[in-house]
């Protein structure tokens, strides 16, 4: 059986993250891993912080803080964060760490040697009021192909378009605002992707064809445009440092590696930190080098699919080692706010911890997943999700659990009832429940979140028309043994709820969970034939009633999210 790696995007340093980057990467990443570890497979899921470039000194900058303290202490809140939101990395680390510093020096060396890096003398924008050489994105202006006016040096947001500061329209420095500007001659490592093209086309042709379309449309799209050799440092303060080892000259210049060279590499060198905590107990290199057993899934935004799918494998390639490949990328489009972007100076959206403050992390998480941009861009609006919480969360189920709990211990006491043999409505029942699992389980396989959503709903439905049909409130007048069953099969449905509901919702289905007093409760997942019988919970357990697991959102929490977070109107 294959060992699973998981990686989701590293989100970036500069400030916390909004509800779009978490369902574009680390969330759905996180279910798949629960899933993974439930149904026995082992599983390492990989994340960290990408500390280098530009951005962290800019922002260092302006929080008034060395970028080492600011990175530290950006790294804690959203590690904070991500822990509120139940995130069940094996490891988060940081791409400025130690080993990312020496896998990433030791990578440039290995395809300096194969031939895939060499050294250009190039003319750089450079700043006269700044009195320094501006990287690309120290640089801002106008996208030449879509008219974008906030642009980077490095990539258009906008359209995506890869770019040089030097195609910008009315540049300026991001630094100071100042236009004047000119271009000297200065020299930096280039990666020669031009001369790995042939090779990243052909794993790609193999790789790439159970990919989603999203992710292999975006990897051969950039291929079709043709790979070229691409700057691969920078003239900055903070950064993994070109080794003096290898280019003496480069490195007392204090010249540093381009974010996108050493950030995919953090996903190695976090699985090194990972190990290097317990290095008796843990083998980095076994999930990354010569890993033939490992499965390897990647989880991003649609923005990051050519960094992950064309230049990190062409690195890969370029070492001329076996360092593992991605197996499958999973991309997502945009989670956008009533049809705009999320903007923090505009007040626009909703971003996580402020999510984490308003309702518990299992109202977004289910939410987010059910509502996956995974085949279009969606949009978030306060109604949509107050409808989705509402029905299915507050009605479907936490309704079905409080009410079949409450009821039970009224008329039956605080254990499990017994009553009558199962009938045919309970054999009915099974057999829908088993067919609605191995539907859930076969979304779940394929990475189909929205599909898996609408699946595990379906599961909890079964057990609302179960109940409505059953009517044990009026069951119990006539034939209190029938009532009984019905109960004892609803606390059943209610056990397996718990357990397979857990890569959405975990702290709601740990709640169920912990409401039966089963003695030897190791179960990790349900198998069909489980699902089937109906008898995960035998008659006499003790249980409690947890409290309302789902609050619904009223008109009035509504409109308060609205006056506070923007909403109700379309973007511009």
């Amino acid at each position: 059986m294959a060992r699973h790696l998981i990686t989701s995007a590293l989100p970036y340093i500069n400030g916390i993250k909004h509800l779009g980057n978490m369902v574009g990467s680390m969330l759905p990443a996180d279910v798949y891993a629960r899933f993974l570890r439930q149904t026995g497979r082992e599983t390492l899921y990989i994340c960290a912080t990408d500390e280098h470039g530009t951005p962290a000194e800019l922002a260092a900058k302006e929080a008034g803080l060395p970028v080492d303290a600011y990175c530290a202490q950006q790294h804690d809140a959203q590690k904070a964060i991500y822990e509120g939101f139940a995130l069940s990395f094996d490891y988060f680390g940081r791409s400025s760490s130690a080993e990312n510093r020496e896998i990433t020096q030791h990578f440039a060396r290995r395809l300096k040697e194969n031939g895939f890096i060499e050294e250009r003398a190039i003319r750089q924008v450079y700043s006269l009021a700044d009195e320094r050489f501006l990287p690309d994105r120290y640089i801002v202006g106008t996208c030449p192909h879509c008219g974008y006016d906030k642009a980077r040096g490095d990539q258009c947001e906008n359209c995506t378009r890869v770019l040089d500061p030097t195609d910008l329209i009315d540049a300026r420095s991001a630094i100071s605002g100042s236009r004047d500007l000119e271009v000297r001659e200065t020299k930096h490592l280039f990666l020669l992707q031009s001369k790995l093209q042939g090779e990243v086309e052909a794993w790609i042709d193999e790789q790439g064809k159970d990919w989603p379309v999203l992710a292999s449309s975006i990897a051969r799209k950039w291929l079709t445009e043709g790979l070229h050799d691409r700057a691969i440092t920078r003239d900055l303060d903070w950064g993994v440092p070109v080794p003096a080892d290898t280019w003496p000259e480069l490195a007392a210049e204090g010249k540093v590696f381009y974010v996108w060279f050493d950030a995919p590499v953090e996903y190695i060198g976090a699985t090194k930190e990972w190990a290097d905590r317990r290095p008796e107990e843990r083998d980095w290199k076994s999930w990354w080098y010569e890993a033939t057993d490992v499965r390897y899934t990647q989880f991003m935004g649609k923005d990051n699919v050519p960094f992950h799918t064309v230049m990190f494998p062409a690195t890969q390639l370029g070492t001329r080692e076996p360092w593992k490949r991605v197996d499958y990328v999973k991309a997502f489009n945009w989670l956008n706010y009533y049809g705009g972007k999320f903007s923090t100076s505009q007040r626009r959206g909703v971003f996580t911890h402020d999510a984490l403050e308003i309702l518990p992390a299992d109202y977004w998480r289910y939410f987010m997943m059910a509502n996956a941009p995974e085949s279009d861009d969606t949009s978030f609006t306060w109604e949509l999700f107050s409808a989705t919480v509402n029905k299915d969360l507050a009605d479907v189920l936490g309704n079905f659990v409080n009410r079949v709990l409450s009821f039970s211990r009224k008329r039956f006491g605080d254990a499990v009832p017994g009553g009558s043999e199962a009938g045919a409505a309970e054999t009915e029942l099974g057999r829908e429940v088993a067919r609605l699992l191995a539907e859930y389980e076969e979304h779940m396989e394929e990475l189909q979140f929205r599909k898996a959503a609408q699946a595990l709903r379906a599961l909890w439905s079964a057990g609302n028309s179960y109940l409505e049909t059953k009517a044990p409130w009026l069951e119990i007048k006539t034939d209190p043994d029938g009532a009984a069953l019905t109960l004892r099969t609803a606390m059943n449905l209610i056990h397996l709820y718990a357990v397979v509901s857990e890569p959405f919702i975990p702290a709601t289905a740990a709640a169920m969970r912990s409401a039966f007093a089963l003695a030897d409760d190791d179960r990790t997942w349900v198998t069909r034939d489980e699902a089937q019988s109906l008898s995960l919970v035998p008659e006499g357990t003790p249980f409690t009633v947890p409290p309302v697991l789902f609050a619904k959102i009223t008109e009035e929490d509504l409109e308060s999210y609205r006056e506070r977070f923007g909403g109700g109107e379309e973007a511009a």
